[in-house]
């Protein structure tokens, strides 16, 4: 049994997409769990979301100068290793049981819910998590009523990896 899951936000909940792709494809260790909030995984921003105006947080114009940042030469090829981006990747199975949690608002909301399913399709244990008019990030403001539902959320579904006994799930 495996206790060790990765947690990432934003770009950090992209590289830890990326890291459990990494991860399955090395074969070296058993990931537990991926929990994955508002992730930056998409560099190609070509969903409806990703084209948003008058976003409260993340601009399009923020998410593409953060893409460029990390990607460098390969910013806008076709060349982006899925490890760098994990929407590119074409093959998610056998990837530990994942939640996916996005605000309604946030730009990353249309890749975020694809990748869930995306998942979900490709067998593995995926609850994904919606919450309406929330932007990029909402969960940092720890007092509003949706912070603390989506910290309920993210606790309960750990919690409930740890009473399987890390189950993988339906992998």
């Amino acid at each position: 049994m495996s206790c060790l899951g990765i947690q990432g936000t934003s770009a950090g909940g992209g590289l830890a997409a990326a890291l459990a792709l990494l991860v399955r494809d090395r074969g070296e260790i058993d990931l537990a769990f991926q929990v994955l909030e508002c992730p930056m995984i998409d560099d190609r921003c070509v969903t409806p979301s990703s084209n948003l105006g008058r976003l409260a947080v993340w601009s399009r114009e923020a998410n593409l100068f953060g893409w460029q940042s990390y990607l460098g030469d390969l910013y806008g090829t076709d060349d982006v290793p899925y490890t760098a981006a994990a929407a590119r990747a074409v093959d998610l199975s056998g990837l530990p049981p994942a939640i996916v949690c996005v605000g309604g608002a946030d730009g990353f909301r249309d890749e975020d819910i694809d990748y869930a399913l995306r998942l979900a399709q490709a067998g593995v244990d995926t609850e994904l998590h919606v919450y309406p008019g929330a932007p990029h990030g909402a969960q940092i403001v720890a007092d509003s009523p949706q912070a603390k539902q989506w910290a309920r959320d993210v606790e309960d579904w750990i919690s409930r990896r740890f009473a399987a006994g890390g189950s993988r799930g339906s992998r």
